[in-house]
């Protein structure tokens, strides 16, 4: 009798378990509404008065090379730190028993900095998170919103004062349901409804996440290029990736300015474009009439999205 009610229970908990894809899901609370949300970010961010210390958590779509663009654009004094991974989604870098993949091939001296000894160190000015793709898969088998909370309470718990961040990105370029069809679609419906207002709907989430919207960016510059037949040294949405995903040195130019504008709430108009490699070696120059189309479109997108921080127009 006993055995059959061990049985019974151990089945029980399977199934729930199963059910809550043995995470978070049974806890997870309903997103914030609209206009809890659109109040949460009605104010943009003071801009910095000095250099920032930024830590970037993620995966390749972070690294190798561009946060150090972004150190590049901005003032003398900007500092960044990182823990990287092959695809890695966030929860793989917060559970101790879960390795990350690609771990000591993405992380090294000096950019290398373990992630929650950084969030308890509170050093950071801001921090930086993004979330694997596909991010349907993410949003099925990995919790995101959980663990967004989880990184940014961990950042907020060491300096309340450090500023979080969601680094929207893409999917591959040969995407069945179209590039730029899931980019228009995929902000709102995955990024935002998702992670972003399940996450800002605990309790403990008391300043808002904000958001850089480089898909978005992407998708603006890559209508403006291909409109125009070509911009410069860039033909068409390819010349931004090495493949169906990994964006080549001028995609990494583009996301290093559009983290630039969010981050500082500055124009990047103006800013260079001939930009090194850790390895020291230079990276391929868009040139300054592609750069300058580059630069104005990250400043239209993110000024006219409010969850950016950066000033509206």
């Amino acid at each position: 009798m006993l055995r059959r009610i061990l049985r019974k229970s151990t089945a029980s908990l399977f199934l729930l378990l199963s059910a809550c894809g043995l995470t978070s899901r049974c806890g997870a609370p309903d997103p914030v509404d609209e206009a809890t949300f659109n109040a949460l970010y009605a104010s943009p961010n003071d801009i910095p008065d000095a250099p920032l210390k930024v830590y970037h958590l993620g995966h390749s779509l972070v690294g190798p090379y561009m946060p150090m663009m972004l150190q590049q654009l901005a003032d003398t004094g900007h500092g960044y730190n990182s823990q990287l991974g092959w695809g890695s989604p966030l929860q793989q870098h917060w559970e101790p028993d879960v390795p990350i993949n690609g771990f000591e091939e993405s992380n090294g001296p000096p950019a290398y900095r373990d992630a929650k000894e950084a969030m308890s160190s509170g050093e950071y000015d801001a921090v930086v998170l993004t979330e694997a793709v596909e991010i349907r898969d993410t949003i099925k088998y990995h919790d995101p919103h959980d663990y967004l909370r989880k990184w940014a309470v961990a950042a907020w718990d060491g300096n309340p004062d450090t500023r979080v961040y969601l680094y929207e990105t893409w999917h591959t370029l040969d995407d069945a349901e179209g590039w730029l069809e899931r980019l228009d679609l995929d902000l709102e419906r995955y990024w935002v409804g998702k992670i972003l207002r399940p996450a800002l709907a605990y309790e403990e989430v008391n300043n808002p996440i904000y958001i850089i919207p480089a898909g978005q960016v992407m998708a603006s510059f890559v209508r403006k290029v291909e409109a125009a037949g070509g911009i410069g040294a860039i033909r068409d949405r390819t010349d931004l990736f090495d493949d169906d995903i990994h964006f080549s040195h001028f995609g990494g130019y583009l996301v290093a300015l559009t983290h630039y504008a969010v981050l500082y709430g500055r124009s990047p108009v103006g800013l260079p474009h001939n930009m090194r490699l850790p390895d020291g070696s230079t990276a391929d120059d868009p040139g300054p009439e592609a750069a300058r189309v580059m630069q104005e479109t990250v400043w239209e997108v993110v000024t006219s999205y409010p969850p950016s921080g950066v000033r509206q127009n």
